[in-house]
C-alpha cells in the first residue's frame, strides 16, 4: 500500500488493525547517498571485530537520508482475505440507513453499534459518499448516523472550527511522521524480517528512537528489546543455498526468483501468498529497490525458505497446510543472526553473545626489494588472482585476509616460490610484534640474570 502524507493519518486505524493480526512484518530501508557516504567511511575490513565495525559505521548513520520506508505485513488467512467490512456487510449497512432515513426527520439519529478501528472509518467514508443528507461521528457506543440537510452538510465539512482542528492534527501527525507506526511496530512485537538488515537496524534506532549509544553492546540490547524476533533472510539463504544447488545470486529479486522457480522442489506445495485489497501492484509488476517490494520480497522469500526448512525436517512435504509457528520452529537456529558484511565474523547474534570467527585463516606477506611498498600496492598485486582485505604489520610484513578458503589456498600455491614475496599461515606467537617485543625483553632479562649469577659466583 503506497501511503502519501495526507493518507497516513486516516490509515492509521488500519495499519494497527494489520499489525495486531500479523505473523510477521516484512521491513526494507532505503537511503540516499549510500555510495558517496560508504567511501568516506574509515576503512572496513574483515579484521574488523563487530565493535569495531560497528563503532566505525556509527560514525556515517547521521549523514545518510532515509528516502524510502517499506513494510509488507503477512498474516495467516483461511478463505478469501479481507482486513475490513466485505461488499456484502456494507451494503446491508447502507441499506438499513437508508431505510432509516425514508422515515426520519432532520435532526434524529441512528446508532451502528460494535464498529470500531479502520471498520468505523470504512463506514463513515462509504456512507458520507453515498447519501449527501447524513453525518456521522465516532463515538465509544458505536458509528453515530444523523439526518442533516444539504446546507448543513456543506457547513460541517467546512467549518472553520473543524477545519482547524484537522490542520492541527495534521501537522503534528506530519512532525511526528513514521516515528508513530514505529511505535506500533514495538508495541505489536512481531517477528521482523528484513533481507541484509543491518543497517535498517541501525537506521530504526538513530532516526526513531534514540542516538545510537556509544557502546556496541547497549546497542544490541536496544535492538533485542525493540524487536525481540529478528530474522535475516539473508543469513539463511546464505546457509543453505549451497546444500540446495541453487545457481548463485547477487541479490533478493534473484533470490526469490529461484524459489519460486521450479529448481525449488516445495514450489507448488508452498503458502500461497494473496495481495490485500489495492495493494495489487507488485503482484503484477517487478519494482527492485522501491522498499514496499523489497519488504514484499523479504516476507515471500522467508515463507519460502521456511517451507523448505520444514520438509528437510520431515522428509516430505506435510500433508496438511503448516502454520506460522511450525514455520518459526524451523527458522529457530536463524532468529536474531544478522548477516554482517565485511567483518571479522560472517553474522551479529542479537539474543546473546557473537558466535567465534568461522573465517578463513590469515596469510603473512614478508616483502623482500620493495622499498616503501603500501597497503595499496599489495592488494594490487594479488587483485588479478583474488581479493584479499590488507593490513601492514611492521615495515616489510602485510597481513592478508579473504573470506573465502579457496583464495588462501591458490596464493599459497602460486606465490610458493616467488623470489621477493613470502606468503604463509599467519600465527600469533611466532607472527606477532607484540609478542616478539615480550620475548626479546624476557630474553634480555634472561641474560642478565644469568650473567648476573655467573658473576656472583665467580667473585671470591
Amino acid at each position: 500500500m503506497d501511503l502519501g502524507a495526507d493518507e497516513f493519518e486516516q490509515s492509521l486505524p488500519l495499519l494497527q488493525k494489520l499489525l495486531r493480526e500479523a505473523d510477521f512484518v516484512g521491513l526494507d530501508i532505503e537511503f540516499t547517498g549510500l555510495r558517496s557516504n560508504l567511501s568516506g567511511l574509515q576503512q572496513i575490513s574483515l579484521f574488523d571485530l563487530p565493535s569495531d565495525w560497528y563503532l566505525k559505521t556509527r560514525q556515517s548513520i547521521q549523514q545518510f537520508t532515509i528516502c524510502q520506508i517499506g513494510l509488507s505485513v503477512f498474516s495467516s488467512i483461511e478463505g478469501e482475505s479481507n482486513i475490513s467490512l466485505d461488499k456484502d456487510q456494507i451494503k446491508v449497512v447502507i441499506n438499513e440507513v437508508t431505510r432509516w432515513l425514508d422515515l426520519a426527520e432532520e435532526g434524529d439519529q441512528m446508532t451502528l453499534p460494535g464498529i470500531a478501528g479502520f471498520q468505523a472509518f470504512e463506514v463513515q467514508l462509504v456512507l458520507r459518499q453515498a447519501l449527501p443528507n447524513i453525518w456521522t461521528v465516532l463515538r465509544d457506543r458505536g458509528v453515530i448516523v444523523k439526518k442533516v440537510s444539504q446546507q448543513h452538510r456543506w457547513y460541517l465539512e467546512h467549518a472553520s472550527g473543524d477545519r482547524d482542528s484537522c490542520w492541527k492534527e495534521q501537522i503534528l501527525l506530519s512532525a511526528r511522521g513514521f516515528s508513530v507506526f514505529f511505535q506500533m511496530l514495538v508495541q505489536a512485537q512481531k517477528p521482523l524480517v528484513g533481507h541484509n538488515m543491518m543497517m535498517d537496524l541501525l537506521h530504526l534506532h538513530e532516526k526513531f528512537f534514540r542516538p545510537l549509544p556509544e557502546s556496541y553492546d547497549q546497542f544490541k540490547q536496544n535492538i533485542h528489546n525493540l524487536f525481540p524476533v529478528l530474522i535475516d533472510t539473508k543469513n539463511v539463504t546464505k546457509d543453505i543455498w549451497k546444500e540446495l544447488h541453487f545457481p548463485r545470486v547477487s541479490n533478493l529479486l534473484e533470490v526469490y526468483e529461484v524459489l519460486n522457480s521450479n529448481l525449488n522442489p516445495t514450489k507448488d506445495s508452498a503458502p500461497v501468498i494473496v495481495h490485500g485489497n489495492k495493494c495489487e501492484k507488485y503482484a503484477k509488476k517487478k519494482c527492485p529497490h522501491e522498499a514496499g517490494y523489497d519488504a514484499f520480497l523479504c516476507g515471500s522469500v522467508l515463507l519460502k525458505v521456511a517451507h523448505l526448512l520444514l520438509q528437510r525436517v520431515h522428509g516430505h512435504v506435510p500433508t496438511s497446510e503448516p502454520s506460522f509457528p511450525q514455520y518459526l520452529d524451523v527458522l529457530a537456529p536463524y532468529v536474531n543472526q544478522v548477516n554482517l558484511i565485511r567483518a571479522g565474523v560472517p553474522k551479529i547474534n542479537f539474543s546473546g553473545p557473537d558466535f567465534p570467527s568461522i573465517r578463513p585463516p590469515i596469510l603473512i606477506l614478508t616483502v623482500r626489494k620493495w622499498p616503501g611498498v603500501s597497503e595499496q600496492q599489495v592488494y594490487g598485486e594479488f587483485q588479478n588472482l583474488c581479493k584479499f582485505d590488507v593490513r601492514r604489520l611492521t615495515q616489510s610484513q602485510f597481513l592478508l585476509l579473504t573470506n573465502k578458503f579457496k583464495d588462501v589456498r591458490s596464493v599459497l600455491k602460486e606465490y610458493r616460490c616467488h623470489p621477493t614475496l613470502q606468503v604463509s599461515l599467519y600465527r600469533y606467537w611466532r607472527h606477532s610484534p607484540n609478542v616478539n617485543c615480550m620475548l626479546q625483553v624476557c630474553s634480555v632479562v634472561a641474560a642478565w640474570a644469568l650473567l648476573g649469577f655467573l658473576l656472583g659466583r665467580s667473585s671470591p
